[in-house]
């Protein structure tokens, strides 16, 4: 295992990318300064072609730019072939327990594979993994999760430890670094947030293969956006992560939506239109609650790298909104329409999503 040397510290302090190998999968370059990679994994079943396609093209739509589909079964390694042919990002084939799936998958076209080699078989089995990886130049994700942690890592550490994680982890690319392979990513993930951003602390350190960042398991849309936005924040921060994956339970398209406005508020993506609306309190008069789940509906699909704001007062309204690019403000059954600071018109309430509309349809014009 490489560890950094002395005079490739990364700096602890500033917000600076954490200096890792560069991989390409398929048209993706991951690593070595590339931006942070959008992932998410279907939900259907990758047997059923047309399903599995139709939802990736909805994921793609949505900003997703990597894919991972499950591989359970000989027919979902051919499905791969077919799919791959209709999607435009890189397809990864997760690999649970059976050795052939992932010889099978990558011969069906994935472009990196998941697995742990501590649970698909001997030694012999990782090898011819291994193997044909290497013929086709194939990145392998080297994936450990708290839920699978060694019985002897457990006894060593007291149980599920940041420590222990990384220990597997670094075992585990021991043994393909032992076959002369190193065209790798590694993630761990837990669902303990805190364990889980130790434990990326102590990998960053002491590897500079790309990592793939994420928090298993966090839970529903609600509870699992909270928990992925205090982790990915924390781990992000501090230049570490080189591809992410919100895990929602729900449409993984949310997981897209999520992913993106974290990177965006790190300021490590740009694009897209940034929506702030203030809390509803006692002076409001305006419905602001359905007027600005609206507006974040109607602004999804412009490629615009401006904000807007929805406001829902006469007191703070006018004055925060005129910090965005274009706002609406609301007064009692009316409101405003700001651009660029100024107050363009005033008018009744139900015309403020129309007007909002028309300007960015005009934007830039």
């Amino acid at each position: 295992m490489r560890d950094y040397t002395e005079n490739e510290q990364i700096p602890q302090t500033s917000f600076h990318r954490q200096r890792t190998r560069s991989v390409q999968i398929g048209q993706v370059r991951i690593g070595g300064g590339a931006p942070v990679a959008i992932q998410s994994m279907t939900n259907t079943r990758t047997e059923d072609v047309s399903a599995t396609v139709a939802q990736i093209h909805r994921l793609e739509q949505a900003g997703c730019e990597i894919i991972r589909c499950t591989v359970p079964t000989s027919e979902a390694a051919r499905a791969l072939k077919e799919i791959k042919k209709q999607i435009h990002i890189p397809l990864v084939a997760d690999i649970h327990f059976d050795y052939k799936m992932a010889i099978a998958a990558m011969e069906n076209g994935a472009d990196k594979i998941r697995i742990n080699p501590g649970n698909i078989g001997s030694a012999e089995r990782v090898k011819a993994v291994v193997d044909v990886a290497r013929e086709r130049n194939i990145p392998i994700r080297v994936g450990v999760n708290s839920g699978s942690l060694e019985k002897a890592l457990l006894e060593k550490y007291g149980g599920v430890t940041a420590e222990g994680l990384v220990e597997s982890a670094l075992d585990k690319v021991q043994i393909i670094e032992d076959l002369g392979y190193d065209n790798l990513v590694i993630s761990i993930k837990s669902s303990d947030v805190l364990m889980c951003v130790e434990a990326h602390e102590l990998l960053a350190a002491r590897t500079l293969y790309p990592l793939h960042v994420g928090i298993t398991e966090s839970g529903t849309v609600q509870s699992g956006n909270i928990k992925s936005a205090i982790g990915l924040g924390l781990i992000l921060r501090q230049g570490i992560g080189d591809t992410i994956r919100v895990s929602l339970t729900g449409d993984p398209v949310e997981e897209i939506k999520s992913a993106r406005l974290i990177l965006r508020t790190l300021g490590l993506r740009q694009g897209g239109i940034e929506v702030v609306s203030c809390p509803t309190c006692g002076r409001t008069r305006i419905d602001l609650i359905g007027l600005a789940t609206r507006v974040e509906k109607l602004v999804a699909d412009y490629p615009l790298n401006i904000k807007v704001a929805v406001m829902g007062c006469a007191v703070n309204g006018p004055g925060e909104a005129k910090e965005a690019d274009i706002g609406i403000a609301g007064g009692d059954g009316e409101g405003l329409l700001i651009k660029k600071g100024e107050i363009v018109r005033k008018m009744p309430e139900e015309e403020l999503l129309a007007a909002l509309k028309d300007e960015l349809d005009h934007w830039g014009q």
